[in-house]
């Protein structure tokens, strides 16, 4: 038996003024200052951000948002709404910059920001409510292998939050932080998402000249018969192993909610099919929720089930955008318009 000496009084105050000094701190490192947690990321706080200091890191930036919601609407895609800035960001400011006559440096400065509030003075974010469409499905998992996909009756949505995050052109995990402890799945509920719908200038049916495809800035541009710049998409073009062409081609056809044809010709990595299989229609599609056709065999600009790497990997030879880019191009173009593939 071991002895056990009595309990000191004074020691046990010491004892618990540490623990009051440790949760104090432990409080305070929890709260913390303004420069060690993230900005707010209410409705209000994003509609009414203006601090351009912010650059683009980890975090997700109120007035990155704000931003990135503002190109989209003129039709200079960000791609997916993150809050994080990045290439594609980048690209479509500077694409902005140079549309508008301003200086050309990708930065998001107040003369800049000047132009972009121009758009629209909607907030760029609103409160939305499920509907009932929004919840029915079906939804599926989609599997990874293509040979498994073909098993499928459709490339579905997964869930309807990934549903939402497309239909608002947005990243699935800011939907998520923007929405902290709310369910996706039903019916009825307010949400926050991006408000993306077209300014009014953008909304009317423009007259397109051309497409251009850069290959070396990975942006897909619309051109007007005045030589505008109608609009401009982050596009994921070619690989070193199956580089996009270059000269110029014509749309031949537009094909919504398209089926996939896989040829072994193709010979894609990780496909281990000898004969040609086909991939049923959806958003989750090889191809997307769209493929437009062109004048050259096999190559066409279309959708991907995966908006959040457009921009940023290669693609198997062809032009991929996110759905909602390709959606919006594809009710632009017509039967003949030219393509061409800037090196």
């Amino acid at each position: 038996m071991f002895d056990m000496a009595p309990p000191d009084p004074m020691a046990e105050v010491e004892l618990k003024m540490r623990a009051l000094v440790c949760f104090a701190f432990g409080l305070l490192c929890m709260t913390g200052s303004l420069s060690a947690t993230p900005q707010s990321l209410t409705m209000e706080a994003v509609n009414d951000a203006s601090d351009l200091s912010v650059k683009p890191g980890k975090d997700v930036s109120p007035v990155l948002i704000k931003a990135q919601v503002l190109l989209d609407r003129a039709r200079f895609s960000p791609g997916v709404i993150d809050g994080r800035g990045g290439e594609n960001m980048q690209n479509a400011i500077r694409a902005f910059e140079k549309a508008r006559d301003l200086k050309v440096d990708g930065a998001l400065d107040d003369e800049l920001w000047t132009k972009l509030n121009e758009i629209s003075g909607d907030p760029v974010l609103i409160s939305y409510t499920i509907t009932d469409k929004d919840v029915k499905g079906p939804f599926a998992k989609i599997p990874d292998k293509m040979e498994d996909q073909a098993k499928l009756e459709r490339l579905s949505y997964s869930s309807p939050e990934e549903l939402l995050a497309e239909k608002f052109h947005m990243d699935a995990d800011l939907l998520k932080e923007l929405n902290p402890g709310k369910r996706f799945d039903e019916a009825g509920a307010s949400i926050v998402v991006a408000n993306v719908s077209p300014s009014p200038e953008t909304q009317e049916k423009a007259e397109i000249e051309k497409i251009e495809v850069s290959k070396s800035e990975h942006v897909l541009r619309v051109l007007g018969k005045d030589g505008a710049v109608i609009a401009v998409y982050p596009a994921s073009i070619g690989s070193d192993e199956k580089p996009a062409p270059t000269g110029t081609y014509r749309v031949k056809a537009i094909a919504p909610n398209p089926v996939y044809t896989y040829n072994p010709d193709y010979a894609f990595k990780g496909v281990k099919a000898h004969k040609k299989f086909e991939i049923k229609p959806g958003p989750n599609n090889p191809v997307g929720s769209t493929w437009i056709d062109l004048s050259i065999e096999s190559f066409g600009i279309h959708g991907t089930p995966e908006p959040e790497k457009v921009g940023k990997v290669y693609s198997n030879g062809c032009v991929r955008l996110t759905n909602w880019d390709v959606e919006e191009l594809a009710g632009m173009v017509r039967k003949g318009t030219p393509v061409v593939f800037l090196d």
